[in-house]
């Protein structure tokens, strides 16, 4: 098949959270599968941009409202990520450093948008599906539909994929002239409580909608940020796919990031190596067990909950515990994380922004890993610390209750039903009394190394609903 994937984000290119590792990984196993695979993305002022070869496929112009610009479409020339990379440079309002974050954000997707249509338009065959990735790509199953410009691209399936249905991209109607010439009779596919909603537009008119988990496609029609009745009454064409992770890059065993390589075989000691260079680099007493959290400091996260849930923690332990956070977000939420690190020197760190390299190290060298979600579509997190034989503390929210069984059930992480401090505390209290029964707790992290939650297990239901749509 002939798929484009059409995203804001992927991985190595510019990645903000799930989306961008989803959209780096889910187009090369396609294309390990034998299909021809392409995505496009703006082209941002990034390290990989720098660092690679790149070539003009295409060049154009079009308008946003009385905004006339030109862009230019380039290749990466190796197809080094397994798959063909395209980006859209349009100057002055793509080709910044940052992915979001900016004003004027709304008028930047959509001329990207405008872009990617006009490009494929002059394909002289059709993609057999193209695949929009969350609200920045919402408006493109309207604008095949239903703008007059793009008529070519009518009867082209559309897939939309939610990761995340919290940020929707709304605007006022004063915006709706950025969109190309549409038939006025189907603005009403635009629109989600009375202002211009871009998610629930690809809601509306994508031919097919899947969620990143089935727990989480489920939890849409009753919590969606405003969107719960749209979810209901379009449940027919919703399809709940778990989301996979790249082993190849998530791989203790040849991970370039970490200090020590190691297998299920090898993992106590593979872990403990990586361990000391994280309690070293962080002043952590290497004797206790690690607990780690690393992602965006928001509510969404229940992220809010960690600064008294770790004090409580800690004098609940007799503070024989470590805590080290990596992330960022809300600057209240970032300023009680810090001042924690004076109350608690020697046994507690806080890393405010994001690494790469250290969120790897993170995962190989935890013994245990902090989600208190209360929004988590899928997660990726747990996946790569079960990978890694870090054992994953996860509240039953989303795709985390598709992918954590707990240890009480047999299975191999700490589960538990509330984004508070009791839940959390009692959870890692769980946690120690399984750190100090140390062959039992050796055998749960070579379990959890044995779990298959690549992407090969997943890119064969996408393929199948893809066809469904031709």
């Amino acid at each position: 098949m002939e798929i484009l994937h059409i995203s804001a984000e992927c991985y190595p290119v510019a990645k903000v959270g799930g989306l961008g590792d989803v959209a780096g990984a889910l187009p090369k196993y396609q294309q390990k599968n034998g299909h021809n695979v392409k995505l496009i993305m703006p082209m941002y002022k990034t390290k990989f941009l720098a660092e690679n070869e790149w070539e003009v496929d295409y060049k154009g112009n079009a308008h946003l409202g009385s905004y006339y610009f030109d862009f230019t479409i380039i290749k990466e020339k190796t197809d080094k990520l397994g798959f063909s990379l395209y980006l859209v440079d349009i100057n002055g309002l793509l080709d910044r450093e940052r992915v979001y974050g900016y004003e004027d954000d709304a008028q930047r997707f959509i001329a990207f948008q405008i872009c990617v249509a006009t490009w494929l338009r002059q394909w002289s065959v059709q993609p057999d599906v193209v695949h929009c990735h969350d609200y920045h790509t919402g408006l493109l199953p309207f604008i095949f539909k239903y703008c007059y410009d793009f008529k070519e691209l009518q009867n082209v399936p559309t897939v939309l994929t939610i990761h995340n249905a919290e940020y929707q991209g709304w605007m006022s109607w004063d915006k709706s002239v950025w969109l190309p010439r549409y038939d006025n009779w189907k603005a009403g596919l635009l629109e989600w409580g009375k202002i211009i909603n871009p998610l629930a537009a690809g809601i509306k008119n994508a031919w097919a909608l899947t969620t990143v988990s089935p727990s989480y496609m489920e939890e849409l029609r009753y919590n969606s940020n405003g969107l719960e009745d749209l979810f209901e009454y379009e449940k027919g064409k919703c399809h709940g796919i778990l989301n996979g992770i790249d082993n190849e890059v998530w791989n203790p065993k040849t991970d370039s990031f970490i200090e020590q390589n190691f297998d299920e075989i090898s993992v106590t000691k593979g872990k403990q190596q990586n361990k000391e260079v994280l309690c070293k680099e962080f002043g952590l007493d290497i004797a206790y067990p690690l607990f780690v959290f690393i992602g965006r400091l928001v509510g969404e996260k229940a992220a809010d909950v960690l600064p008294d849930a770790i004090r409580t923690a800690f004098y609940s332990l007799d503070k024989k515990v470590n805590f080290l956070i990596l992330g960022s977000g809300e600057p209240l939420i970032e300023q009680r994380l810090d001042a924690l690190k004076q109350e608690f020197s020697g046994n507690y760190n806080f890393y405010n922004g994001y690494n790469e390299k250290l969120s790897h190290l993170m995962y190989a060298g935890a013994d245990f890993l902090l989600m208190p979600s209360r929004v988590e579509p899928c997660g990726l997190n747990q996946m790569y610390a079960l990978r890694y034989g870090t054992m994953p503390l996860v509240r039953r929210v989303g795709g985390l209750k598709d992918t954590v069984i707990d240890i009480g059930d047999n299975g191999y992480g700490i589960c538990f039903s509330q984004a508070n401090i009791n839940d959390l505390v009692d959870s890692c209290h769980r946690a120690v009394a399984v750190f100090e029964k140390k062959k039992i707790f050796a055998s749960y992290r070579k379990k959890m190394m044995q779990i298959d939650n690549s992407w090969d297990n997943t890119v064969g239901k996408y393929i199948q609903l893809y066809e469904q749509l031709n």
